[in-house]
C-alpha cells in the first residue's frame, strides 16, 4: 500500500523524472503463478504487465462502431434462423460513405462490419457458399458489401475489422451443412482453390480439419487477402443452435490471422474480451490484469469473464498455479434496442446523453467503446441515429478537444509544460500550477501502461480553493485512460495523491477540461 506523502514541492507531469524509454522487454504480457508465490510475488508480478502492440493499438483507438447488417435488417429478426431465403435480403442502395462520414464525425477510428452473423449470410461475394449476397438483386448479385465498406474506410481515414460468426445456422440448418456434419479430420489445404476465381496472396497453410473448420478458415483467408487491412477479428461466443458436437480449431485459426494479418486484434480470445453485458455498463474498477487457468497463448477455447475482475482479492483467492494475462475490456452497446435495424417508429434510440456518459465511462474507464450503429433498409444510417452520433461528436471535440486543455501553459518551478503526456513522472503528491484560475469539471489520467503496466489502485484529486487544499474527487484504478468527472471547480493548483498502489505509482498524463451542457 502507497500512503499520501506530505507536500512535496510543485512539479509537473511534463518535468518527468525521466523521458518515458521504449517498451521494457523484461515486462511481459502473462506471467504464471506459481504455488510459491505469496500475496507480495503475485501482486508484483501483476503490477508489471504490459500490453502488447496490438492491445495497445485497440486501446488507442478508443471509441469504435459497430455495424450489424444483413436479411435481418428485412426480416426485423434480431437472429435469423438460417432458413431465410437471401432475396429477403432486398437492398437497391448502399451509402457506406455516409456511414464512415457520420462515424467519422462522433469521434471513432474503427469500423467492424458483421460479414456474417449467426444466420450464416454472407455480405462479400465469397467462394465457398451461394448464402449470400450473390444470390440476391443487389447489383444482379455482383455487390459486396464489405468491398464498398473498405473503400470508404480508407477514404475516411478509419480502420476497418470484420465479425465472421463461428456459429453458422445455415450450415446447420441445410442438408448439405457443413457445421456439425461429422466429417473426420483430413489434411486440407487452406485456401481451398476454387477455379476461375485465384488469389492473388499465394500463402497457403496445410491443416488436420474437419469440413466445417476448412469452410470457416476458407473465409477468413478471403477476409483477410482482399479487403484491406483488416484491424480486428471478431469473434463472438454466441449460439442460437449446436450440432453433431462442432468444434472449432482455434489453433488454426489463430495461426491464419497471425501470419495473414499480424497487427489485428482478436476480440473474444487473448487480444481483447467482453466486458460482460451489452447495456453499455462499466465496472467502477476495469484492471486489465486479469487471471486464467491456462497459459492463453496455447488455449483454444476462451470463457466469458463476469463479476469482479483484476483486484488483490481476485488474485489472492485464486487457486494456484495460474496465469496472469493482460486483457483490455471491449464494450459493446447498441445505439437501438436491439442490434439489427427494425423500425423508425417503435424501436428505440439512445439520447446523446446516454450514449455521451457511455463514452466517459467506457474510454474513460480503461475500456474500449463499441457503439453499434446498425443501417437501416435503405442502406443508410437512420436520422434519429445519426443526430445523435453528430451530438455525441460534437461533445467530444468540445470537451476534449486536442493537447492538455485548460492545464495549457501550466508552470513548474523550472520550465512551463510544453506536453502533458508521453513522459512519466511519480504521481504521488503531484503538484500542477495553473498560470490562472480556471473552472474545470473532467481530468484526465494516464499510467505508461504499455511500458510499466497498470499500478494504480485508488487516488484523490485535490483543488487549492480559498487558499486551503479541498479534495473534489476520487476514484479506482487510472490504466490506460481515466476520465475523472466531477462538479465544476474554480482553482489554479491540483494536486494529485495516490492512495493505493502495486508498485511505484507513475503517470504519463494528465489534462483538464470542461464539459459544459448546451
Amino acid at each position: 500500500m502507497i500512503k499520501p506523502l506530505p507536500a512535496l514541492l510543485p512539479v509537473l507531469l511534463a518535468l518527468a523524472v525521466a523521458c518515458s524509454p521504449s517498451r521494457n522487454e523484461t515486462h511481459v504480457g502473462t506471467v504464471r503463478v506459481d504455488p510459491s508465490d505469496t500475496e507480495e510475488a503475485i501482486i508484483e508480478k501483476a503490477a508489471n504487465l504490459v500490453p502488447t502492440p496490438r492491445q495497445l493499438e485497440a486501446m488507442e483507438n478508443g471509441f469504435i462502431g459497430f455495424l450489424h447488417f444483413g436479411p435481418n435488417t428485412f426480416t426485423q429478426r434480431e437472429w435469423g434462423t438460417g432458413f431465410e431465403d437471401p432475396a429477403v435480403f432486398d437492398l437497391k442502395e448502399l451509402h457506406t460513405d455516409e456511414w464512415c462520414r457520420e462515424m467519422k464525425e462522433a469521434g471513432m477510428k474503427m469500423v467492424i462490419l458483421t460479414v456474417k452473423h449467426h444466420d450464416g449470410f454472407c455480405l462479400w461475394q465469397t467462394r465457398y457458399t451461394t448464402h449470400g449476397i450473390m444470390s440476391t438483386g443487389y447489383k444482379d448479385g455482383k455487390g459486396d458489401v464489405l468491398r464498398e465498406l473498405s473503400e470508404s474506410c480508407r477514404e475516411y481515414g478509419l480502420k476497418l475489422g470484420i465479425y465472421l460468426s463461428p456459429a453458422d445456422l445455415y450450415q446447420i440448418e441445410s442438408p448439405d451443412g457443413l457445421y456439425g456434419n461429422l466429417s473426420p479430420k483430413t489434411m486440407r489445404t487452406i485456401p481451398r482453390e476454387v477455379e476461375g476465381r485465384p488469389f492473388a496472396n499465394k500463402t497457403t497453410f496445410r491443416f488436420e480439419l474437419d469440413d466445417y473448420n476448412e469452410y470457416y478458415l476458407n473465409q477468413l483467408f478471403e477476409l483477410l487477402t482482399e479487403y484491406g487491412p483488416i484491424s480486428e477479428v471478431w469473434l463472438d461466443g454466441a449460439h442460437p443452435k449446436r450440432k453433431g458436437g462442432q468444434t472449432y480449431d482455434y489453433t488454426a485459426w489463430r495461426e491464419v490471422i497471425r501470419t495473414l494479418a499480424p497487427d489485428a486484434t482478436v476480440f473474444g480470445r487473448e487480444d481483447v474480451r467482453w466486458c460482460g453485458n451489452e447495456a453499455g455498463e462499466t465496472r467502477d474498477a476495469e484492471f486489465n490484469v486479469v487471471t486464467f487457468d491456462e497459459d492463453p497463448a496455447v488455449m483454444t477455447a476462451f470463457e466469458d469473464m463476469l463479476g469482479e475482475l483484476g483486484t488483490r482479492e481476485v488474485y489472492t483467492s485464486h487457486a494456484k498455479p495460474f496465469y496472469l494475462h493482460y486483457l483490455p475490456a471491449e464494450t459493446d452497446v447498441s445505439i437501438r434496442a436491439g442490434w439489427f435495424f427494425s423500425d423508425d417508429e417503435n424501436q428505440g434510440v439512445r439520447s446523446a446523453d446516454n450514449v455521451f456518459d457511455i463514452y466517459e465511462r467506457s474510454v474513460g474507464g480503461n475500456s474500449i467503446l463499441l457503439l453499434n450503429v446498425p443501417p437501416n433498409r435503405e442502406g443508410r444510417f437512420s436520422e434519429r441515429d445519426a443526430s445523435v452520433l453528430r451530438e455525441v461528436g460534437r461533445r467530444i471535440r468540445e470537451t476534449y478537444g486536442e493537447g492538455c486543455g485548460l492545464l495549457a501553459g501550466a508552470k513548474g518551478p523550472k520550465r512551463a509544460l510544453d506536453g502533458c503526456q508521453d513522459t512519466w513522472a511519480k504521481a504521488d503528491g503531484m503538484v500542477v500550477r495553473l498560470r490562472e484560475p480556471v473552472t474545470l469539471n473532467r481530468i484526465i489520467l494516464r499510467e505508461p501502461v504499455g511500458s510499466v503496466g497498470e499500478r494504480i489502485e485508488s487516488f484523490a484529486v485535490d483543488a487549492r480553493i480559498d487558499g486551503r487544499w479541498t479534495e473534489v474527487a476520487s476514484g479506482t484504478n487510472v490504466g490506460f485512460r481515466r476520465i475523472v468527472r466531477l462538479p465544476d471547480v474554480t482553482t489554479d493548483t491540483l494536486r494529485i495523491r495516490i492512495l493505493s498502489s502495486r508498485a511505484e505509482p507513475l503517470l504519463s498524463g494528465i489534462e483538464a477540461y470542461r464539459y459544459q451542457e448546451k
